[in-house]
């Protein structure tokens, strides 16, 4: 009776591991997400880092907020989200401007989903600072503040930034994520939105872990 007892317990063990390993998500470097060669500096490394890669010009990344908003706004307070305007071509230098613009005058929470909208559902040419100023202007941003914004050295020195973090961050496509600037999650890898947020998660756990 006892060893029967013995086998019963040992096989209910076993099916609660196999479960768990079954439910657990596994995700592995090379296929799910890259490992980059070198580590980026995050902005605060008392925190992990999520960093979005993106452009306004890019459909896939407006299509991307809609599905990235709701879990941006339930991660812990151990986890800093940051984007990164792509700049890869000089065309593109004109949105990560805006970007930053908006981000220093405070009113990023105005113009950036407008921006996405005026390119990819209003169909208007935005491509260069008159366009941008528009937007700014019509979100109550005074004309000579924004031009003032537009081409100061603290700008400047943002989109040089921005310039060295997608170099290091090796983009090839917009929108990714890197994960405390060592982990890279593409479309491809994630084969999807929710894909590259799951892998997200796992790897902001991956993180956490290493930091106990």
């Amino acid at each position: 009776m006892t060893t029967l007892i013995s086998k019963f317990s040992y096989l209910l063990s076993f099916i609660f591991f196999l479960s768990f390993t079954l439910s657990a998500e596994v995700y592995r470097a090379g296929s799910d997400y890259e490992v980059l060669p070198q580590s980026i500096r995050t902005a605060d490394s008392n925190k992990i880092e999520i960093n979005e890669v993106f452009h306004y010009g890019c459909v896939h990344c407006y299509n991307f907020e809609t599905v990235m908003k709701p879990w941006v706004n339930n991660l812990a307070a151990d986890v800093d989200f940051q984007r990164t305007p792509a700049i890869w071509h000089p065309s593109l230098e004109p949105y990560a401007r805006a970007y930053f613009v908006a981000r220093s005058l405070k009113v990023i929470d105005k113009t950036h989903v407008d921006i996405f909208e005026s390119i990819h559902v209003r169909k208007e040419t935005i491509q260069s600072k008159s366009d941008i100023e528009k937007i700014f202007v019509k979100h109550g941003v005074d004309k000579n503040k924004f031009e003032r914004a537009y081409n100061s050295f603290g700008i400047n020195s943002q989109v040089n930034q921005a310039k060295s973090r997608i170099k290091g961050y090796r983009t090839q496509g917009t929108p990714e994520l890197i994960v405390n600037g060592k982990y890279r999650i593409t479309t491809r890898m994630g084969k999807g939105f929710d894909g590259m947020l799951r892998i997200a998660s796992f790897l902001i756990e991956k993180e956490r872990q290493a930091k106990q």
